[in-house]
C-alpha cells in the first residue's frame, strides 16, 4: 500500500510528460471597447525568448480565433487590427490546451497625440526557401498594376509584350495564392494588368520551390499573394489609364469584393486595347567555299497588331465554419487581333549590285478564347495541425486564325517577275482537366506535407493550307497538316520541416510520371505519323538555414533542387509556320524535357543585404534553333546538350534619407556554357555578362512621391544568340487624392528607347547573320485609380486551382 502513492505520484507525472511532448491550442475571441466582435483580427503566437513567430491565425466573425499545434514552451499574444492599437500579453508559460480571456482592442485615435509609432516593412526577405518582396514597401505601387509590380521585383524582367523573365530564365511557373493562373503568357499579362497593386501583399521568388509545388519551370516560380479579406461588407477598386507609344493604347478594371463572414464574393473585370508597333530587321551574308561573299540577303519586317482583350473572373468562397471553406472561381479571356505585317527584302549578288527583291504583304486576323472553372476546399482537421485540400479544374482554350500571303518578286529594275499568293486556316482546341488533393499534418516537432495531383490534356492544331490562284484556292498538302497531342501527367509528393535551435531543415521528394501520344494525320501527300512518350522522374529539395548569431540578425541558407521543363504543346507539332518566303517557323516532335538541377548558398544582414551563389545545370536544352533550307531560315526548338550557369548576386535594401529609400539588385557576376550538338555540327559557346536594377522611391510631401527605375543586361550569348548589350530607364510621379483612397499617376517606361534586341546569329554554316528587334517600348501614361467601400486589406482568398503548368504551356 506504501507503493500506491508512489505509482500515483509517477502516473501523474508520466501524464503531465506525455502532455508536454504534444502540441496543443490556444483559443480565445477578440472584441472592441463596445464589446463587440473584431472580425480579420491578426493573432500571433510568439516566442517569448525571441519574438519568432511560431503560429498565426485569423479571428472569424464572431471575433473568435485558434492557434493550433502549439509546442510547449513560453509564449507572447499579439493582437492587431487596422484602427486599433495593437495588443500584447505578458509572457505565458503554455503546457496544455488555453482558452485566453476576452482581448479587447483600443481604436488608435485613443493613442496619445504625441506617440508615433511607425514599422516598415522592408522591400525584400530572405526566408528558408525563397525571397519575399513586399508589395507595400514601394510607394508607387499605389495605383500601380500587378504587372508592373512584377517590373519592380528584383531578378525579374517584363518585356514590352509582358513576358516574364527570372533571373534571365523564362521557363517561370506563375501562380497566385499558391495556386496556378491557368493562363498562357498573353492573357496572364492582360490579367495582371487589370488585378490591382494594392490587392496584393507580397510576392515569392523561389529559385528551388519546395516539392509541393509543380516541379515544372526550370526558372523556378513566382507565387504572387494577394491581401486577404478581413473586413465584411462591400469594396472594390476601379482603374484606368491612356498611353501613348507609337501608337494608343487604354486599359480598365473593376474589381468587387463582397464578404459578409459566411460568404466571399469577388469579380475582376478587365478590358484593353492594345495596338503595337516592332520592326525586325535581318541580314545575312552567304559565303562560297573559299569563305567569299557569295550574295547578301536583307530584310525588314513591319508588324502593327491590334487587339482587344476582355477578361473576367468571378467567384464565391463560402466558410462552412471556421475550419472549412468551399470555393469555386470561373475565369475567361478573350483576345481578338488583327495584324497587318509588310515586309521588304533584297537579294544583291556578291558585288553588291541589286539582283532582286520581294515585298509580301501579310494579314492575319485571330481570336483567341480562354474559360476555365476550379472547384477549391479546404478543412482544418483538428487542433494539433492537421489539415486537407483539393483543387478540380477544367479549361478550355480555343483560337482561329485566318491568314493570307502574297509576295511579289521584282526584277533589279523594278518590274513584276512573278506573284504567289497563300492563304490559312489555322485552328487549334485545347482541354485541360486537372485535380490535386493535399494533407498537412504534425509529426512531434516535424511538420509533414503530402499531396498527390493528376491532369488530363488533349490538344489538337489543324492548318489548313491554300494556294490562290485568280480568286480560286486549292489545297496546299506540303503545308497542310493536323496534329493531335494528348499528355497525362502524375503526381505525387512529401515534404518535411523541423526546426533546431538555430538550424532549420526542410526536405522535400516529387515524383513525376509522363505519358504522352503524338500523332499528325496524313493527307494525299504525307502519311500518318505518330509518337509516344513516357518518362518518370524524380525531383529532390533540400534546405538547410542557420542562424549565425542569437538573433537571427545574420542567416545563411543553402538549397538545392531538381526541376523539369517539358515542351510546349505547340512546340510538339511538326507542322510549318511561314513568316515569309524566306522564314518559317516549324514545331518538333522530337523536342525531349529539359532537366535542371540547382545549388545555391545565401548570406543575408537583417533583411539588408543578401549575397548569394547559384549555380545550374540543364541536360537536353530546349533553345530556339537556326537551320538553313537553301536561302530560307528555319527557326525550331531543339535539344542542344547541356548548360552550365554560375552567378554571384547582390540584393540591397537602404535608406539614404527620411525621403530616399532605394532597391540594389544585382547579378554582377554571370557565366554560362553551352555544349552539345546542334544539327549536323557541335556547339561551345561561353559567355560572362552583367545585369542589374535599380528602384528607387522619394516621398515628396503632401501626397506626392516619386521613382526612377531601371535596368541593365550587358553583352552574352544564348544559344546560337550572341546578344549585345541594352538596358532601360523609367521615371513616374504620383498624386494622392481623395483621401488617400485614389490616385492620378504618370509614368514614362523606357525613357530613352533603349530595350531594343539586336545581336548576331551564329553556328549557322556559310552564313554570317544579324537582326535588330526594336518594339518602340517607350511609352508615356495616366492613369487613376480609386477604391471604393471598406478598404481595410480586401482581396480574394483563392483565385485559382490545379491546372498551372498544363495551362502555361498551352500557349497563344
Amino acid at each position: 500500500m506504501r507503493k500506491l502513492p508512489l505509482l500515483c505520484l509517477l502516473g501523474i507525472i508520466a501524464v503531465v510528460h506525455l502532455n508536454a511532448q504534444h502540441p496543443v491550442s490556444v483559443s480565445g475571441q477578440v472584441q472592441d471597447v463596445q464589446n463587440k466582435p473584431l472580425v480579420g483580427v491578426s493573432v500571433i503566437l510568439l516566442q517569448a525568448r525571441d519574438s519568432v513567430t511560431a503560429v498565426s491565425a485569423i479571428s472569424n466573425e464572431k471575433g473568435a480565433f485558434l492557434l493550433p499545434g502549439v509546442k510547449p514552451g513560453s509564449y507572447i499574444v499579439s493582437a492587431t487590427a487596422l484602427q486599433h492599437r495593437t495588443w500584447y500579453s505578458k509572457p505565458i508559460d503554455i503546457r496544455q490546451n488555453l482558452v485566453l480571456p476576452v482581448i479587447t482592442l483600443y481604436d488608435s485615435s485613443r493613442q496619445l497625440a504625441a506617440v508615433t509609432v511607425s514599422a516598415t516593412k522592408p522591400f525584400t526577405e530572405q526566408k528558408i526557401d525563397r525571397t519575399i518582396v513586399n508589395v507595400d514597401a514601394l510607394i508607387s505601387n499605389a495605383g500601380a498594376n500587378a504587372l508592373e509590380a512584377l517590373e519592380k521585383t528584383p531578378g525579374v524582367l517584363v518585356d514590352e509584350n509582358g513576358a516574364i523573365t527570372f533571373k534571365g530564365k523564362s521557363s517561370v511557373l506563375i501562380l497566385i495564392d499558391d495556386k496556378p493562373t491557368y493562363l498562357s503568357a498573353a492573357d496572364l499579362a492582360a490579367y495582371l494588368r487589370s488585378l490591382p497593386a494594392s490587392a496584393l501583399d507580397k510576392i515569392e521568388l523561389m529559385d528551388n520551390p519546395p516539392a509541393k509545388y509543380d516541379a515544372a519551370g526550370n526558372g523556378g516560380v513566382i507565387n504572387i499573394k494577394t491581401k486577404k479579406a478581413k473586413n465584411k461588407g462591400f469594396n472594390g477598386s476601379v482603374s484606368a489609364s491612356y498611353g501613348q507609344s507609337f501608337y494608343a493604347r487604354t486599359s480598365e478594371s473593376l474589381n468587387l469584393n463582397y464578404y459578409t463572414g459566411k460568404v466571399n464574393l469577388f469579380a475582376n473585370l478587365g478590358y484593353s486595347i492594345n495596338k503595337g508597333h516592332r520592326e525586325l530587321a535581318v541580314s545575312r551574308t552567304y559565303l562560297d567555299g573559299a569563305g567569299n561573299t557569295a550574295s547578301v540577303f536583307t530584310q525588314t519586317n513591319y508588324f502593327s497588331p491590334y487587339g482587344t482583350s476582355p477578361s473576367a473572373k468571378i467567384g464565391f468562397d463560402y466558410y462552412v465554419s471556421p475550419k472549412t471553406t468551399w470555393g469555386i472561381v470561373y475565369t475567361g479571356s478573350a483576345f481578338n487581333r488583327s495584324d497587318y505585317r509588310p515586309t521588304f527584302s533584297y537579294l544583291y549578288n556578291k558585288t553588291g549590285s541589286l539582283d532582286s527583291s520581294i515585298t509580301a504583304n501579310n494579314r492575319n486576323t485571330s481570336r483567341f478564347d480562354k474559360s476555365g472553372i476550379n472547384l477549391n476546399f479546404t478543412h482544418s482537421i483538428d487542433t494539433a495541425g492537421r489539415s486537407i485540400s483539393f483543387d478540380m479544374d477544367y479549361i478550355n482554350y480555343r483560337s482561329n486564325s485566318d491568314q493570307s500571303f502574297l509576295n511579289t518578286i521584282y526584277t533589279a529594275a523594278g518590274s513584276a517577275k512573278s506573284q504567289q499568293q497563300i492563304s490559312a486556316e489555322v485552328p487549334s482546341v485545347i482541354d485541360i482537366y486537372a485535380a490535386k488533393a493535399d494533407y498537412t499534418q504534425m509529426l512531434g516537432k516535424t511538420k509533414m506535407e503530402t499531396g498527390i495531383k493528376s491532369s488530363f490534356v488533349t490538344s489538337d492544331n489543324e492548318a489548313d493550307y491554300f494556294n490562290v490562284n485568280g480568286g480560286l484556292r486549292t489545297v496546299d498538302y506540303n503545308n497542310t497538316n493536323r496534329f493531335i497531342y494528348k499528355e497525362n501527367i502524375n503526381a505525387a509528393y512529401l515534404s518535411l520541416n523541423r526546426t533546431l535551435k538555430r538550424i532549420t531543415l526542410q526536405a522535400g521528394l516529387r515524383l513525376e510520371n509522363t505519358n504522352g501520344s503524338g500523332h499528325q494525320l496524313g493527307n494525299l501527300y504525307r502519311p500518318d505519323s505518330a509518337f509516344t512518350k513516357h518518362y518518370t522522374s524524380l525531383f529532390p529539395t533540400a534546405y538547410l538555414s542557420y542562424k549565425l548569431d542569437s538573433a537571427g540578425n545574420d542567416l545563411l541558407n543553402l538549397s538545392m533542387g531538381r526541376r523539369i521543363d517539358r515542351p510546349n504543346y505547340q512546340d510538339l507539332n511538326p507542322f510549318v509556320f511561314i513568316l515569309d518566303k524566306f522564314t518559317y517557323f516549324s514545331g518538333n516532335p522530337f523536342l525531349k524535357p529539359q532537366y535542371s538541377t540547382e545549388l545555391k548558398l545565401a548570406w543575408s544582414h537583417r533583411n539588408k543585404i543578401t549575397l548569394s551563389a547559384q549555380y545550374n545545370r540543364i541536360t537536353d536544352v530546349q533553345i530556339e534553333t537556326i537551320e538553313q533550307n537553301g536561302t530560307a531560315f528555319i527557326s525550331r526548338n531543339g535539344n542542344i546538350g547541356a548548360w552550365d550557369y554560375l552567378a554571384l548576386s547582390v540584393d540591397m535594401n537602404l535608406r539614404f534619407t527620411k525621403w530616399w529609400t532605394a532597391n540594389l539588385y544585382s547579378d554582377f557576376l554571370n557565366y554560362m556554357e553551352y555544349h552539345g550538338v546542334l544539327y549536323t555540327g557541335r556547339i561551345d559557346i561561353s559567355s560572362l555578362y552583367f545585369y542589374g536594377t535599380m528602384n528607387n522611391q522619394f516621398t515628396i510631401g503632401k501626397g506626392w512621391s516619386a521613382e526612377l527605375s531601371g535596368f541593365y543586361l550587358s553583352h552574352r550569348t544564348n544559344g546560337q544568340f550572341d546578344k549585345i548589350p541594352f538596358g532601360q530607364v523609367n521615371t513616374g510621379l504620383q498624386k494622392k487624392i481623395l483621401n488617400n483612397n485614389g490616385s492620378i499617376r504618370f509614368n514614362v517606361r523606357d525613357i530613352f528607347n533603349t530595350n531594343t534586341s539586336t545581336g548576331n546569329i551564329t553556328n549557322v554554316p556559310g552564313v554570317i547573320a544579324s537582326y535588330r528587334n526594336n518594339f518602340y517600348g517607350q511609352t508615356f501614361t495616366l492613369s487613376f485609380s480609386y477604391n471604393f467601400g471598406r478598404q481595410a486589406n480586401t482581396a480574394q482568398k483563392r483565385k485559382t486551382g490545379s491546372a498551372d503548368t498544363e495551362a502555361g504551356r498551352a500557349g497563344n
